[in-house]
C-alpha cells in the first residue's frame, strides 16, 4: 500500500491553557475524501490548519507522503525547523477557505494565475491557459476578466477552487467551503466538490453539510472536544452511529 498523502499521529494543539486538539490520528491516502464533522469548537478547522502547517502544534507527528515534518523546540515553543520543507508541503496542499480569500485588485483569471507563476515559476502564457481551463472546469469560464466584487459568493468560491487546482496539488483542504453561502449558491460549490471527488482527487473537507459529507466521502471523522469520537465509512457513521454524541449531533443537524 502506498504512503498516505497526509498522516497525522497523536496531534496536540492548545492556545494557552485551552486544549483544542487532544491526541488526533488522521490519514488521507491518494484518492480518498476525508470529511471532518462536529460541533463548532470541536477542533475541525484547527486540525486542518495544523495539517497545512498554518498553525503550530505542540506535540505529535505530521507526515507528507511519508516525509516527517521536522521540528525544533518543544511545547508552545515548537516550530517547523525547515522553512523550505514547509513551503514545499504547503505548495502541495492547496487550501480553500470559508471566506474565499481572493485578491480584490486582481481579475479572477489573475487570481488563479498568480501562484503558479510566482511560486511554481510557470510560464505566464502556460499558466494563463491552465487557469482558463480550470475556471471553465468549475463553471465560470466566462468570468475570467471579472473582479471578485462583481461575482456572487458561489462564483467566488468556485474561483477559489480553481485557484487551488491551478497549483496541481497532491491534496486539497477545504475549510467549511459552503458555510458562508446561501443554500442556492451552496449547491453550485457542492456540485464542483462532488465532481472533484468523482475524479479521485485527494481531499480533506471540514463541513457542516452532512449530505455532502455522506455523498462525497470515503471516510468521515466526527470530532468532539478535540478528540475523535467516532470515524468510519459514511454509510456506517450516518446510517448506524454507535456513539450517543454522534447520534445527538446528527439529530441536531437534521442531516442523518
Amino acid at each position: 500500500m502506498t504512503e498516505p498523502v497526509i498522516a497525522i499521529r497523536d496531534l496536540h494543539k492548545s492556545y494557552g491553557s485551552l486544549e483544542v486538539l487532544r491526541g488526533i490520528d488522521l490519514t488521507a491516502r491518494a484518492g480518498e475524501v476525508v470529511s471532518l464533522i462536529g460541533s463548532s469548537g470541536s477542533g475541525k478547522s484547527t486540525l486542518l490548519r495544523c495539517a497545512n502547517l498554518l498553525e503550530d502544534s505542540q506535540q505529535g507527528e505530521i507526515r507528507f507522503k511519508g516525509e516527517p515534518v521536522t521540528w525544533r523546540g518543544e511545547g508552545h515553543d515548537r516550530r517547523p525547523a525547515d522553512r523550505k520543507q514547509v513551503i514545499r508541503i504547503r505548495t502541495n496542499l492547496s487550501m480553500v477557505f470559508q471566506q474565499f480569500n481572493l485578491w480584490s485588485h486582481m481579475t479572477i483569471l489573475q487570481n488563479v494565475m498568480e501562484a503558479p507563476v510566482t511560486v511554481l515559476g510557470r510560464d505566464r502564457s502556460e499558466a494563463e491557459a491552465a487557469a482558463r481551463d480550470y475556471l471553465a472546469k468549475v463553471g465560470i469560464g466566462d468570468k475570467c476578466e471579472a473582479y471578485p466584487a462583481h461575482l456572487s459568493g458561489g462564483q467566488q468560491q468556485r474561483a477559489a477552487i480553481a485557484r487551488a487546482l491551478a497549483m496541481e496539488p497532491e491534496a486539497i483542504l477545504f475549510d467549511e467551503p459552503t458555510s458562508a453561502l446561501d443554500p442556492e449558491l451552496e449547491q453550485e460549490v457542492v456540485r464542483v466538490i462532488k465532481a472533484l471527488a468523482d475524479e479521485g482527487r485527494t481531499m480533506i473537507i471540514v463541513t457542516h453539510d452532512m449530505k455532502m459529507a455522506r455523498d462525497v466521502s470515503s471516510h468521515v471523522v466526527f470530532l468532539h472536544r478535540g478528540l475523535i469520537e467516532e470515524e468510519g465509512a459514511p454509510d456506517d457513521l450516518f446510517g448506524t452511529p454507535r456513539s450517543e454524541r454522534l447520534r445527538g449531533f446528527l439529530s441536531s443537524t437534521h442531516g442523518a
